[in-house]
Formats: C-alpha cells, sequence, structure tokens
C-alpha cells in the first residue's frame, strides 16, 4: 500500500477489530472482560460475542452519562452518521463547547469498547445497542425522540401522504417515496420550518410543546380539535394506531434546536467540600476511630468468646441476638450489624458447624489479637474495602419478601467493592482534610454509571455510597469526613494520583486507548496488600501506646487512661467489671468480680500483688478489704455432687443457712453436723447461695476446689468469605497478551487466501487432499520454506483448522511451527484431513 493510499473502509465490526493494534483490542477485552471467556477463536467470533445483547447490555450499564448519551444520539440517527450530524445532535444549532470538547472522548470510549464502529464520517453503532436505544412505541427512547417521518408513515395511504404534502405548502410528487423525502426535507430546514411553524395557531403551539421533550406520543379523538387538525393536516403531528398520533422526529429536533437530550451533560459535576479541618485534626480524629474498631471488635467477640447466639435454620442471626448485641456493644441495631459483618468478612467469626450451631471466633480471631493494633486494624480494613457482603441491608427485604438477616444469605452485592473503592477515589481528589458533600458524591457517581430508565432515589450504587461515607467513618478510614492518610494509602498510589494521559482533541484522534479513565479499577490482591500494609504503617504512630497501669480510686474503681497491654487488660476483666468507656475506660470493683477473680485460681495475695504493681496510685484501704473480706469466706463452703451437697467445718454456718428464708426453694436438708444435701444441681445450688451473699466454692470428687476458669469456644478453622464478582474477572496482563496471540493466529488460519485446491471447494469446510498429496505437499514445504493450510482432526474427534510452517516429516508425523498457537507443535499425518498452500501476497 502506497502511502497515499487510504486505509480501507471497514464493512464490519469484524473488520474494524482486525484493524485494530495489540494494545487497542486489550483495552476492549479489559474494558469488556466477558468477551475473553473463554478466548474466542478469531476475531469474527470476537466481534459476534461483543454484539451479543447480554454482552452489550453489560457494556452500556458501565459507560458514564455522556458517553451513553453519545450512543443514544447515534441511535437516532442516520446509519451510518457523519460525525458533524452526531455533533450536532449533542451540542445543538448553537453549538454548546463543552459538548464540542467531551466528544471525542466519549467517542473514543465507545470505539475502545467497541460498540460503536467506522470511520467519522461513516459512524454506525453496533446494531444490538441500536435496538436497544432506538426509541419504538413499546420502549421509547431516553431521548424523548418518536420515529421519523419516514417510519411514521409508512402505513400510510399514498392519497393522504400527497394531501399533507400540499398542506405544508410542497408541490405534489408522483409517488409517495418522493413526497415523503420532500415532507423530511421541509422538516429539516430550519428556515422553511420557523416560517411554518409562524403560521401556527397559538394553541398548536402548545399541543407541540407538550410533546417535544417527549413521550412522542399522545391521544386524540375521532374528531380532533382544531388546534390538532391542523397540525395532523400539515404532518407535524402523524397518526400510529386510531386514537393516537406521534411527533415525528424530525419536527421534535427543530423545536429542540437541535438537540437530542433535555439536558446534555459533557462534563461530570464536580465533588464539592463541605468543610475543611487541618489534616493533622483529620488523621488523629480517624486514629482515634480506628482504635474504637479494635475495641469495639474484640469487645463483641469477647462477648461471644464461650459461644454466641445460635444460628437460625435459614441461617444468620436473629432479630432478638441483634438487639441484644447491639445492646452489648451499646450501639444501634445497624451499626451492630455492620460490626457483626466487618468480623465475618475478615475471618475472625463464623459458624461452628456444631448439631445445636452457634456463632463463634474462629483459631484466626487468636492470631489477630496477638498482632500489633496498626496491622489488626489493616486487617479489618482490607476486609470491609474488599467485600461484596453489605451490612446496609440487613433488615430490609430480598425478592421473595424475606427480611434479610446479619450474617444471613443475601447480603452480597457484587458492586459494593467497586462503589467502596470509587466514593474513597473521589475524596482522594479533594483537597487534604476536605470533606464532601454526601450530595455531590452521589451525583457524581449517578453520572459516572447512569440508571438507564428513570431515576430512583433509592438506587443500590447511591445506597452503598451512603453506606460506605457512614462505614469509613466508623472505622477510622475517614475522620470528620475527610479521608485520613493512611485512608489515601490503603487506596494505593495510583488510585489517590490522577495519571496524565493524552486525550482526544478532535474528530481525526481515532481510537486513544490510553485516555483519562472515569473510574479507577480496584487494585489487584497483591496490590491491595502493598497498599494495606502502607496504610498500617501510616496509622502506627497516630495510634496511643498500650499502658500497663490503671489508677485505682477510693470509690472501688480503676481508670484506664488509655488502651491497656493484654495482660492487664485480661486480667481487669476478670477481676472487675467495665462501667463506662471512651477514651478512658472506668472500672468498677465488686463482690461478684472478686469472687470471680478468686473462681478462677488467684488468691488473695495474688490480687494484692497485681493491683499494686500496676498501679500509679496506693491501692485504697476499702479495695484491699473488698478483697479480703471475699477471701476471707471464699470457699469456706464447699458445693458437690450428691445430686448436690454443701460442707462446711463450722456448723454456726450452715444452722444460719438452713434458718435463712432464701435457703427455702433449695430443700436442703443435714445429713451431718457439717453437710447439707439437696436435690438440685450443684450449678443452681452455687448460683443460690451466691444470691444469699455467701462465697461458696465448687469442689472435685475429689474433694479438692474447682477453678472455674471461662473456656473460649472456637469454631473449627475457617476461611473468610470469598467475595461474589461482579462478572468475569479483569484479565491481567499475561492472560490478554495471551490471548490476543491466540486470537490473532486463528483470525489469520480463518483468514488467509489459499490457492485452490483439486478437491471440492466450501466456504469455510476444511482442505481435502489424498494421503499422498498431503505428504508430498509437506515435504515440498520444508524444502522451500512455505507456509501451509490445514485441516487437523484432534483424538477427541474435533476438528480445526491451521496455518502451519512445516519443519520436519518424518515417520508419519510432521514438526511445525504452529501460527495458531504460536509454538512448535507436531502432528500426525493421518489426522491432517488436507493441506493447502497459502496465496502468495
Amino acid at each position: 500500500m502506497s502511502s497515499d493510499e487510504k486505509p480501507a473502509v471497514p464493512r464490519s465490526l469484524a473488520e474494524a477489530l482486525r484493524a485494530r493494534d495489540d494494545g487497542s483490542l486489550a483495552a476492549l477485552l479489559r474494558a469488556r472482560p466477558d468477551l475473553i471467556t473463554p478466548v474466542p477463536t478469531d476475531l469474527t467470533q470476537l466481534a459476534t460475542r461483543a454484539g451479543t445483547r447480554a454482552s452489550v447490555v453489560r457494556a452500556l450499564e458501565r459507560l458514564d452519562r455522556f458517553a451513553l448519551q453519545t450512543a443514544e444520539a447515534l441511535a437516532v440517527a442516520g446509519e451510518p452518521a457523519p460525525y458533524e450530524e452526531l455533533l450536532s445532535l449533542l451540542a445543538g444549532d448553537d453549538g454548546d463547547p463543552a459538548v464540542v470538547g467531551a466528544l471525542p472522548r466519549a467517542l473514543a470510549t465507545l470505539r475502545e469498547q467497541a460498540l460503536v464502529w467506522g470511520a467519522d464520517d461513516r459512524l454506525r453503532l453496533v446494531r444490538t445497542a441500536r435496538e436497544l436505544l432506538a426509541p419504538t412505541p413499546q420502549h421509547p427512547s431516553p431521548t424523548g425522540l418518536g420515529p421519523t417521518v419516514q417510519e411514521a408513515t409508512a402505513g400510510m395511504s399514498p392519497g393522504r401522504i400527497q394531501e399533507i404534502v400540499t398542506a405544508a405548502g410542497l408541490p405534489s410528487t408522483h409517488d409517495s417515496v418522493s413526497a415523503v423525502t420532500a415532507l423530511t426535507g421541509l422538516f429539516g430546514d430550519r428556515g422553511r420550518m420557523a416560517a411554518l411553524l409562524a403560521e401556527a395557531p397559538r394553541e398548536s403551539r402548545e399541543v407541540l410543546s407538550r410533546l417535544v421533550w417527549g413521550p412522542p406520543y399522545g391521544q386524540v379523538t375521532a374528531d380532533p380539535a382544531a388546534p390538532v387538525r391542523w397540525l395532523l393536516d400539515r404532518g407535524l403531528l402523524l397518526p400510529t394506531a386510531p386514537g393516537t398520533v406521534v411527533l415525528p422526529r424530525e419536527v421534535a429536533l427543530h423545536l429542540r434546536e437541535g438537540r437530542a437530550h433535555r439536558a446534555t451533560e459533557p462534563l461530570p459535576p464536580a465533588v464539592e467540600a463541605a468543610g475543611t479541618h487541618r489534616p493533622q485534626v483529620v488523621d488523629g480524629t480517624a486514629a482515634g476511630q480506628a482504635y474504637t474498631a479494635l475495641a469495639t471488635v474484640e469487645e463483641l467477640l469477647k462477648d461471644w468468646d464461650e459461644g454466641g447466639p445460635t444460628v437460625l435454620r435459614a441461617g444468620g442471626l436473629s432479630v432478638r441476638d441483634l438487639k441484644r448485641t447491639a445492646v452489648a456493644l451499646d450501639v444501634s441495631e445497624p451499626i451492630a450489624a455492620f460490626w457483626v459483618e466487618l468480623a465475618y468478612a475478615a475471618g475472625l467469626l463464623a459458624s461452628d458447624g456444631e448439631a445445636d450451631e452457634r456463632y463463634a471466633a474462629t483459631p484466626a480471631y487468636d492470631e489477630w489479637l496477638e498482632q500489633p493494633a496498626p496491622q489488626r486494624w489493616a486487617r479489618l480494613a482490607e476486609a470491609w474495602l474488599t467485600a461484596t457482603r453489605t451490612a446496609g441491608l440487613v433488615g430490609g427485604r430480598d425478592a421473595k419478601d424475606r427480611t434479610l438477616s446479619a450474617l444471613g444469605p443475601g447480603l452480597d452485592r457484587s458492586a459494593a467493592p467497586e462503589v467502596r473503592h470509587r466514593v474513597l477515589t473521589l475524596l482522594a481528589g479533594l483537597p487534604e482534610g476536605a470533606s464532601p458533600s454526601a450530595d455531590s458524591v452521589l451525583a457524581r457517581l449517578r453520572w459516572e454509571r447512569p440508571l438507564r430508565g428513570p431515576q430512583r432515589e433509592d438506587d443500590l450504587r447511591g445506597r452503598l455510597a451512603r453506606w460506605t461515607l457512614t462505614e469509613a467513618e466508623l472505622l477510622g478510614v475517614t475522620g470528620r469526613g475527610a479521608l485520613s492518610a493512611h485512608g489515601r494509602a490503603l487506596l494505593g498510589a495510583a488510585a489517590a494520583v490522577p495519571q496524565a494521559a493524552e486525550e482526544p482533541s478532535g474528530p481525526g484522534d481515532r481510537l486513544p486507548v490510553h485516555h483519562v479513565p472515569t473510574v479507577v479499577e480496584p487494585l489487584s490482591p497483591a496490590e491491595q496488600a502493598v497498599a494495606t500494609a502502607a496504610a498500617g504503617r501510616l496509622l502506627a504512630p497516630l495510634l496511643p501506646e498500650p499502658l500497663d497501669h490503671v489508677l485505682l480510686q477510693a470509690d472501688l474503681t480503676a481508670v484506664a487512661p488509655g488502651p491497656l497491654k493484654r495482660p492487664l487488660a485480661d486480667m481487669l476483666d476478670v477481676l472487675a467489671d467495665v462501667e463506662s468507656k471512651g477514651g478512658a475506660t472506668v472500672y468498677r470493683f465488686t463482690p461478684g468480680s472478686v469472687r470471680r477473680a478468686l473462681d478462677s485460681g488467684r488468691a488473695a495475695s495474688d490480687l494484692h500483688a497485681f493491683l499494686a504493681e500496676h498501679s500509679r496510685t496506693p491501692v485504697p484501704q476499702p479495695l484491699a478489704y473488698l478483697i479480703d473480706d471475699v477471701a476471707r469466706r471464699h470457699g469456706h463452703l464447699r458445693v458437690g455432687s450428691a445430686s448436690a451437697y454443701v460442707r462446711c467445718d463450722d456448723d454456726a454456718l450452715l444452722n444460719e443457712i438452713m434458718a435463712d428464708k432464701r435457703a427455702a426453694g433449695l430443700r436442703l436438708r443435714r445429713l451431718a453436723p457439717t453437710v447439707l444435701a439437696t436435690q438440685a444441681d450443684p450449678a443452681t445450688l452455687l448460683d443460690g447461695l451466691r444470691a444469699m451473699g455467701f462465697a461458696p466454692a465448687a469442689e472435685s470428687a475429689e474433694g479438692d476446689v474447682l477453678i472455674t476458669r471461662a473456656l473460649a469456644h472456637r469454631t473449627p478453622p475457617r476461611t473468610a468469605p470469598e467475595p461474589v464478582p461482579d462478572g468475569p474477572p479483569v484479565p491481567d496482563a499475561t492472560l490478554l497478551s495471551a490471548a490476543i496471540r491466540a486470537i490473532r493466529a486463528g483470525d489469520l488460519a480463518s483468514t488467509t487466501p489459499r490457492k485452490p485446491t483439486a478437491g471440492p471447494a466450501d466456504g469455510g469446510a476444511l482442505p481435502r487432499t489424498s494421503s499422498a498429496e498431503t505428504l508430498a505437499t509437506m515435504q515440498a514445504a520444508v524444502l522451500t520454506g512455505e507456509t501451509l493450510w490445514i485441516g487437523y482432526v484432534n483424538a477427541e474427534g474435533s476438528a480445526s483448522q491451521r496455518v502451519i510452517a512445516p519443519i520436519r516429516v518424518e515417520g508419519g508425523f510432521v514438526t511445525a511451527y504452529d501460527h495458531t498457537a504460536d509454538e512448535v507443535r507436531t502432528y500426525p499425518l493421518h489426522r491432517v484431513t488436507g493441506v493447502a498452500e497459502l496465496a502468495e501476497e
């Protein structure tokens, strides 16, 4: 081809794809990964798959608003449409400068995704997309435009068409085709149309104004009023069915000043800042929330340490158990559902799988507890960012009107990770310390993924975005609504910093593959792991250091002015009850809490030494007296199983118990001066005596005191729930490269010109030659280095055609470089159906 010779105009989408380079094909397969599952055999199959309804619908749903408006405008334009016509439909007669600047990039996006093909003077929308977007009586176009004059008059009698032409002031013609052409020319001429409408009565113009922006259909009576009759006589309204009229597309476009849409949105709405804070304040607030998140998850799983709520038969947590959890965490039920789902997504919580199935912590929880606080937070944050389970749906209804429960089925939404990532990326685009307006974030998301059809306030993406803003604050990814430094790191550097790229500047820019993306794709698992680790490192210096001391007070309380080291915190949880939480935790010492510590095997001397070691203030005398008093009485009474018995060396104490009216329910009887017996079980007897103010200790059959240390209940090893993917995953570079090589090799095999063979020719059939002719052609190709086209049937009976360059023929096998597979292979000659030489260029 000479330098002056223009490239051939593609006649189909397959030919347009064939003209692309590897980078452009890779961009298509990355944007529409469903096209690569499985890998197409050639470019013709790729084009066919790109035109299927399911694939086109998915591609349209992932377009931004202006790219979708561009596709909608092409659907109502001529077929094919020049670039100037498309620009006029979007920019109007006056030419909106913003549309003029944005259209090349929108058109490049449609070309890149194989929704539009052809040169700028012959733009074609993929047929399936045109069928989905073009107006029909059953499915009006999103533009609000109706059919063309030619489409609306298709079933009209020739006489009636001539009457309309005459009433519109046009000369009559000899046939309907020329009459419709003349009428279309009149409606498309701005000057003549303005003159015609200037003659219209005011009421007629009002009728047109009600239909101009859609829907274009209206109802009329058998005897229309004069304003409507005036429009019908001149073809400004055309009948489509008895009692129904439509505004022709050409008339509507004149009234709209050439615009296909009432409001064209070429540019995304800006995300507005609702407030600005110092970055240090944002990071500090977010770090405080991160610490609270860790404490809340620990408190939740500690509450379920000995076995949590039972699993519903249909799966999930009951409403009653969710309420109890909310009360225990001192949060609302939706927030409690979020923490429960977060622990589950991080693999810290699962069902135990027993016959009486319950929820409990997993072994991974114990490992998580031993990690430093930044690493523990990073695990929660990564689980939240990538999880498809959506806690905000808890309490709602599924498609079968069943209540959605926490930890139950039906909570996965595949769009959740992408929406979370996108919302945080929009926050990262604001100046540091700026918190966004929620409405502006939602408006931006609606522009990037517009709903096809009427807009709904409760659309899923909008609700996911609102939940993301709330959950990010709870988790400490944001502080005061603004993205923190460790929150930016969680997204990864690529998402936080916009990538510079060249944008198309005019219609001559055919297919710029690497334009600035509207939406940044989430990171790969490996990249996300690196970003999460970086976020943890940034958070580390902001978290308070764990303390090894408390402040004991005379009112039997201890104040922890910050987070405590784990051994100290665990011991205090046994020895005291938490009275209040916050920046400082207040613990209350009671006889019951001290007895709990003694039951766990500690002696009074151990408790005194522990408090003296870890208190910055002297141990108050009331607390020392409380410990000694409870210890003095602890174990003085011994409870065993008779069904149960009480024994004590002090018979006066047993007399006191027998005389107490509160002991009537225990039905005690004296077996010996120092032994009482009852039919109640030991646990009931222990609780009853403790309720009476005594401090009994349980003992074993051998008479030893039983240490009642709580046993942690754990599930068998469990993996975190796998996210539900939103369609096929985006292929990586290795898979894309291999797929493109395979597609091009298959396309070479199916499109390379071949010399005619002696056998019968059949368009797509395998070549057929005799065994002797096949062998001779192969041997000759080895000597000359020619490339051959062969038909081959494998061991499973599958037939295929291949392009090979024979290297060696011996022993009934041919060794050749297979262009289709892009590797050297060996084929049995008896499986080769025939061979043909490729035509010379």
